[in-house]
Parts: C-alpha cells; sequence; structure tokens
C-alpha cells in the first residue's frame, strides 16, 4: 500500500487529509488498494481527531431544532412525540427542560442519541 503513516502531529494531519481529498471528488473502486487506502487513511484521521480535539458539548435545543429542521420535522411532530403541543413549545422556546422521560421519547422515535440531549442549557424566564 502506498506511503501510509501514523497521525501524531498537526503537520501528519495536514498531509493525510491532503491524501484524502481527491478521493471525495474520484471516489475509489471497490475493494480496491486504492479504496483501502482511503479507508485506512479516513480512520487514521478519525482516531487523531478524537484524541486531540475537544468539541464542546452542543446545545441539545439547538441540536433538536437542527435536526427537526434537516429532516423536515415541525413542532407539530416534535408535539406527537412528547405528547404535548403546549410542552414541544415551550422545550423549543426554553421555557421548560427537557426531561429524562421526553429526552428518552425522543431518542425512540427519532434515533437521536441522548447524550446529545442531555448536555445542560439555558433556560430563558
Amino acid at each position: 500500500m502506498k506511503d501510509v503513516r501514523p497521525i501524531r502531529t498537526p503537520d501528519d494531519l495536514e498531509w493525510a487529509l491532503a491524501e484524502v481529498e481527491p478521493y471525495f471528488d474520484h471516489p475509489p473502486q471497490a475493494n480496491s488498494p486504492e479504496a483501502d487506502r482511503f479507508d485506512i487513511l479516513s480512520d487514521l484521521i478519525e482516531a487523531y481527531e478524537n484524541r486531540t480535539v475537544d468539541l464542546p458539548a452542543a446545545d441539545p435545543i439547538d441540536l433538536l431544532t437542527f435536526y427537526m429542521q434537516t429532516t423536515g420535522r415541525s413542532q407539530a411532530d416534535l408535539a406527537e412525540v412528547l405528547g404535548s403541543r403546549p410542552r414541544a413549545s415551550e422545550v423549543l422556546r426554553r421555557k421548560r427542560a427537557l426531561t429524562l422521560d421526553m429526552i428518552n421519547r425522543i431518542r425512540q422515535a427519532w434515533h437521536i442519541p441522548a447524550d446529545s440531549l442531555i448536555a445542560p442549557y439555558a433556560l430563558v424566564a
């Protein structure tokens, strides 16, 4: 396999990203050495980023709103999951905190990981 090496530094990361970038425009043929190289480099990039990049937890309400927008869901759909239109409205307006029961319902209905919805966020008075 052509030139694959560990990613230990930001320079190594830049090299690996430059190596995989052409594959986005011209994907390698499945089960080819180039496809294997792409998979390995992608895994190495992900492992390096998981070790070195500390992303803050996303705001649960922002995440929920983004999910609803990108999947074409509405506040009425959230109300159906939560069992109440006023409750859905209060959650989205940050007047009511998500409870564990609400988080579990959303997780089951929409397959959003529960840990994404548990992070602290500010309510408005």
